[in-house]
C-alpha cells in the first residue's frame, strides 16, 4: 500500500539542497547537480527523444559547446531541473520529440527509465517526474540546415 505523496518534504528538505544519508559509518551527500545528470542521461536513453531543453536553453547549450568543444558535460543535464530532499527527488524535463513518436508513451518511457536510474544510483525514491514537451523534430529540419551549408540561396 502506497502512503500519500510527499513531495513538499522533498522541496522543503532543511540544510541545503542536497540528500543526506546517514549511517553509524558516515553520512553521503548527493547534489541537485549529480541527479539531473543522472535523469538526463537517462532519458537520452529512450528513442523518440531527439533533444532536451527549451529553444533557449538548447541554443545557449549550442554554444557552450561550440566553445568548450563538445565536451561540457554541464549539456547532460540540459533541459532537467531536480528539487533533491533527504529522502526524496522531484524531476522536471523539458523534451524536444522527434515527429512520429507516440508521446504519451514517450513520456511513460522516460519517467521509467529515470526513475530506475535515478533510485538506483543514489538511493532516493523519485516522487513526481513532470514532463514538458517544448517542441517536435521534422525530418525536413535536418533537411533544410544541410541545404544551407552546402549552397547559398542567393547570389
Amino acid at each position: 500500500m502506497k502512503t500519500d505523496s510527499a513531495v513538499p518534504s522533498a522541496r522543503e528538505a532543511k540544510g541545503g539542497r542536497e540528500s543526506t544519508s546517514r549511517n553509524e559509518q558516515g553520512h553521503t551527500q548527493i547534489a541537485d547537480g549529480v541527479v539531473a545528470k543522472i535523469a538526463g542521461m537517462a532519458a537520452r536513453e529512450i528513442g523518440g527523444v531527439h533533444a532536451m531543453g527549451g529553444g533557449a536553453a538548447r541554443m545557449v547549450g549550442a554554444v557552450r559547446d561550440a566553445v568548450s568543444g563538445g565536451s561540457s558535460s554541464g549539456s547532460v543535464a540540459q533541459g532537467v531541473s531536480v528539487e533533491v530532499g533527504e529522502r526524496q527527488a522531484a524531476v522536471d524535463i523539458d523534451l524536444v520529440v522527434e515527429y512520429g513518436a507516440a508521446i504519451q508513451d514517450l513520456a511513460t518511457a522516460v519517467r521509467r527509465n529515470v526513475t530506475q536510474a535515478v533510485e538506483r544510483m543514489t538511493g532516493l525514491e523519485v516522487t513526481e517526474i513532470n514532463i514538458r514537451v517544448d517542441d517536435i523534430h521534422l525530418p525536413e529540419d535536418d533537411e533544410s540546415a544541410d541545404r544551407g551549408d552546402s549552397e547559398p540561396r542567393v547570389q
